[in-house]
């Protein structure tokens, strides 16, 4: 379990020299959802009904200055550092929106699909697993006697497990891209005919996420500092006849939402169900964090537009990969660009979280 200790803003690093505008926009998305109570408490015991009054607030607000926007966050919050324990310490990494080709039809060409979730895949919790289903699954599959087994993994969908069940939402032309959509979480397409659609996360296989990249590294075929995103994509180029073997070793297959109505000054939907805003949304773990929440994270060695990261961003989606409190994604923005910079983000990092004065009273008596 986490630990706070108490700052005052000016001990944070970075604080008085940030744009918190971008931050107020994104936390005003999530206010809604705060005051409806749709955000549950994660055991860090960061209460989303706490948030009830600064949602209120933010609201009712218009669209302040830069000035404005920092004075929100002083006058409502009270700053607590998240301590770093003897084996977990801050580290952020980064995710964005893929933008691809696609088709509403295989043809010789588009030939990977992404597939809506099927029927027979249900989630299941610490009531409803099936003795013998591995603690950390959070899906399985509804057999027709009715009992729950473990899920179809990458490699059973990807040789014909759930073809001829109508699951296709679109094909894409390179299987490459199908899979890191799948690390993603999200991706816009640009279809045949010149339309856009949007698919975004609904469920998962169930199985634990599998780096592939930290797997390469171990087996001495990439670097540490050429396992990102490009140096991960240039080695499957570079080895097609090993592509089902790496690609395999990450088990765990993702289904998606169709969105096909697309508003494209707007990122994609988070977990926390509204849209994340370019280096201003965070991906969190879902078991210990609450959606909606701000957090100043500043990263020394991350360099973004030429400056230090050093910025207040807000918990508004989820991750496989991302456990552990001192632990974000932060979401970069939509096609190559955001996808070269997000690729290269990963860089320790220290975490403040904002907390109303009464719920910083009860984590730091």
């Amino acid at each position: 379990m986490a630990e706070f200790s108490r700052r005052s803003f000016a001990e944070i690093e970075g604080w008085g020299e940030a744009d918190h505008g971008l931050a107020f926009d994104a936390f005003r998305r999530s206010a809604s959802r705060l005051l409806e109570g749709a955000f549950p408490t994660g055991t860090l015991g960061l209460r989303a009904a706490a948030y009830r009054d600064p949602a209120e607030v933010a609201l009712a607000a218009g669209d302040p200055s830069a000035s404005e926007a920092r004075d929100f966050f002083e006058t409502r919050f009270v700053p607590l550092g998240i301590r770093p324990s003897r084996t977990e310490t801050g580290f952020v990494t980064g995710y964005y929106e893929p933008v691809v080709e696609a088709s509403a039809r295989p043809d010789d060409r588009f030939r990977f699909p992404l597939y809506r979730p099927p029927d027979d895949l249900v989630k299941v919790d610490d009531v409803s697993r099936p003795p013998g289903l591995d603690p950390s699954y959070r899906f399985a599959r509804r057999m027709d006697c009715g009992m729950l087994t473990e899920y179809f993994d990458r490699a059973a969908i990807e040789t014909g497990a759930l073809e001829g069940r109508g699951l296709e939402i679109v094909w894409l032309a390179d299987r490459v891209d199908a899979f890191f959509i799948h690390i993603q979480g999200s991706a816009r397409l640009v279809m045949q005919d010149g339309s856009h659609r949007r698919v975004g996360y609904a469920a998962k296989s169930g199985h634990p996420f599998t780096a592939i990249g930290r797997s390469l590294v171990e087996a001495g075929e990439l670097t540490l500092g050429e396992a990102d995103m490009q140096g991960i994509r240039s080695w499957l180029a570079a080895h097609p006849d090993r592509q089902d073997e790496i690609l395999h070793r990450n088990r765990s297959f993702i289904f998606f939402h169709d969105r096909s109505v697309i508003d494209p000054e707007l990122g994609p939907v988070g977990a926390a169900k509204v849209p994340l805003t370019p280096l201003a949304s965070i991906a969190v773990d879902r078991e210990l964090a609450t959606y909606g929440l701000p957090y100043f994270i500043a990263a020394r060695e991350l360099a973004i537009d030429g400056q230090p990261f050093r910025r207040l961003m807000i918990a508004q989606d989820t991750g496989s990969a991302i456990l552990g409190p001192r632990r974000a994604d932060i979401f970069v923005g939509s096609g190559d660009e955001a996808g070269a910079i997000a690729g290269r983000i990963r860089h320790a990092a220290d975490f403040t979280v904002l907390v109303p004065p009464e719920l910083a009273r009860d984590l730091v008596p």
